[in-house]
């Protein structure tokens, strides 16, 4: 068994919770911007003072409005500052938040609000209302349902005045590093979500090593980013928390379709992502460099990129006709895309999925370093993560200080640590299963080199045995076949079959651009452009891009292009963009019939 544990750097202080961390951050350097928020054209800074003295003020409301210790609150927004002033504000109030995604359905929410056992809720808008009205009346523990969009921040607040900050600093005391902080509902890829209990300890010790482990990205002076996936997930939740603790300047994006103005306004010096925006920014460049009759300039750009960066990381001598083309690619090429992220950004922090090294290397010759890690709602987020000392593309890293990641026999990663959280919620027996011996059972598979470097090539659950008895890993097959800009998702298929088979969609964002360039008409419908021959030589390409990877019994030999999109609205997918496979292969059941009904006429062989 290849087993890698790290001692925590940082000595462990079992009676510190959450609110300390903004206490000692105050403390330290008041005066500080700890956050900006939009102003007009540009960002207004808060200091840590002042985001402080307005957290104990909401908190007072929270008090006065009836909120005990330990109370279950839901919160259902995008990704503003307000929704970090809402998780502190419990924190210093006693109570524990229990997070929802705000693209939830309304029985999303009735589950998660009664399985918690929530007596509160906080809604942003009124599209949120409607969708929690809806379940409303099934719900009576909920007391109070307060909405943001009607002012429900300013109006706690003003109803807290009379509380005493002596209460506020009692019941910011109460909870110990072991008890529960928050409440988090796993995005439910199969079956009903499961709340996962994380303690205070949890984020304070994370939070603390990973300030030691990650110091050139989140403690060098100035360090500041711009967040825009949702708060409600245990990724940005977390770097949320740790930008207070490390006191970087953090800034809210909720509307992706502003994401570049923002960047260019806020200027950050790292960005916290998931593959699928790496992907967007790198076939956007591209399909807008196609548009413009640069196309090829751009292609020529991307492989010398990717060139250099392998030769650097292999610590090879880069050949003087590369370093010229590359100086000269960095003008018209390169710096032009750092621009567009703001001209500052020096690191990415990559989670949820495999990135590939295609993308790695290519915005590492872009000057940012994207460090990739692993981790899961259960484990805090992340368990690895690479360092700005030492990155090694295609890799999620070493494991963090603090934390021990282990490989099973079968290859299955589980983690034991300062991150691993403390049980599902009312439901012990899927408690028991998810431990082996004390060390969490992720699921995963994964591999270590010999530096102690972790892999993850795959769910062990999604792992696809042939009639002919070959494993195919989904993920090796599928992810190099989403990086093409027309294709949206893919679902690997084939478990018991003659042959490996997909599902595809096309992204309807890049489709349009994509048919522009290629002499098609713009506006052509999801459904026609599924069965238009360009269109399905072009996906062809990219699954003969992905099948050079493994051998021919694991490849892809015949591909069905459905004229509908999976979405977190259809069931598809999760509110982290996450394929729910076991859905898909239910609902699609009839189309992946049709694949083996039929002879093959599709093959693994590359279109010239």
């Amino acid at each position: 068994m290849v087993q890698f544990e790290v001692p925590a750097i940082v000595p462990a202080d079992p009676e510190a919770n959450i609110t300390d961390l903004l206490v000692k951050r105050v403390e330290a350097t008041p005066n500080l911007a700890l956050f900006s928020v939009p102003d007009g054209s540009g960002w207004r800074d808060i200091s840590a003072a002042d985001f402080q003295t307005a957290v104990i003020a909401l908190a007072k409301g929270f008090v006065a409005a009836g909120v005990q210790p330990g109370d279950k609150v839901g919160f259902l927004a995008r990704t503003t500052y307000e929704w970090t002033l809402v998780d502190f504000a419990l924190f210093y109030a006693g109570a524990v938040m229990v997070p929802i995604y705000e693209t939830s359905s309304p029985g999303q929410i009735q589950w998660i609000m009664e399985d918690s056992g929530a007596i509160a809720i906080m809604l942003e808008s009124a599209d949120h209302f409607a969708k929690f009205d809806e379940v409303r009346g099934d719900l009576p523990l909920v007391r109070d349902v307060w909405q943001m969009h009607l002012g429900a921040i300013d109006t706690l607040t003003a109803a807290g005045t009379g509380v005493e900050d002596a209460e506020i600093e009692r019941r910011r005391n109460i909870a110990v590093g072991s008890d529960i902080a928050t409440l988090i509902y796993t995005s439910g890829s199969t079956g009903r979500p499961k709340g996962c209990v994380l303690t205070h300890s949890n984020f304070v010790e994370l939070a603390r090593n990973s300030a030691k482990s990650l110091d050139k990205v989140v403690q060098t002076p100035g360090a500041s980013t711009l967040l825009f996936i949702t708060t409600a997930h245990v990724f940005a939740r977390f770097i949320s928390i740790l930008d207070v603790h490390a006191g970087v300047r953090t800034g809210h994006q909720p509307d992706t379709k502003q994401l570049l103005p923002a960047l260019g306004s806020f200027k950050p010096t790292f960005l916290l992502a998931v593959p699928r925006v790496f992907e967007k920014v790198y076939n956007s460049a591209e399909q807008k460099a196609e548009a413009g009759g640069k196309g090829k300039i751009f292609r020529a750009a991307a492989a010398a990129a990717i060139e250099h960066s392998r030769l650097l990381e292999e610590g090879q001598k880069i050949p003087f006709g590369l370093k010229i083309k590359f100086a000269l690619f960095d003008k018209l090429v390169y710096g032009k895309l750092r621009e567009a992220m703001g001209g500052n950004v020096q690191y990415a922090v990559s989670g949820s999925a495999p990135l590939g090294p295609r993308l790695g290397h290519f915005f590492h010759s872009l000057g940012v370093v994207i460090l990739e890690g692993y981790g899961l709602t259960e484990t805090t987020a992340p368990a690895t993560v690479n360092v700005a000392d030492k990155t090694k593309i295609g890799t999620v890293g070493p494991v963090l200080p603090g934390v021990g990641v282990r490989l099973a026999e079968d290859g299955e990663i589980e983690v034991k640590g300062i991150n691993v959280f403390r049980e599902y919620w009312n439901n012990p027996e899927a408690t028991a299963d998810a431990f082996d011996d004390g060390w969490f059972r992720t699921g995963d598979i994964g591999s270590f080199d010999s530096e102690g470097y972790l892999t993850v090539t795959g769910r062990k659950k999604e792992i696809i045995v042939t009639a002919g008895g070959k494993n195919v890993a989904p993920a090796a097959l599928e992810d190099p076949i989403r990086a093409n800009p027309i294709v949206g998702q893919v679902v690997v298929v084939g478990d018991q079959k003659p042959f490996i088979s997909a599902l595809i969609t096309l992204d309807p964002e890049m489709l349009p651009t994509w048919l522009g360039n290629n002499g098609l008409p713009a506006d052509m419908s999801i459904a026609d452009a599924a069965k238009n021959e360009a269109v399905r030589a072009e996906v062809q390409r990219a699954v003969d891009i992905a099948n050079k990877s493994v051998s021919r019994a694991e490849s892809i030999r015949k591909f069905t292009i459905l004229d509908t999109e999976w979405t977190e609205a259809s069931g598809h997918l999760t509110p982290k963009m996450s394929i729910k496979r076991n859905v898909i292969v239910s609902d699609f059941a009839d189309q992946i019939s049709a694949i083996y009904d039929e002879p093959v006429q599709t093959t693994n062989v590359a279109i010239g």
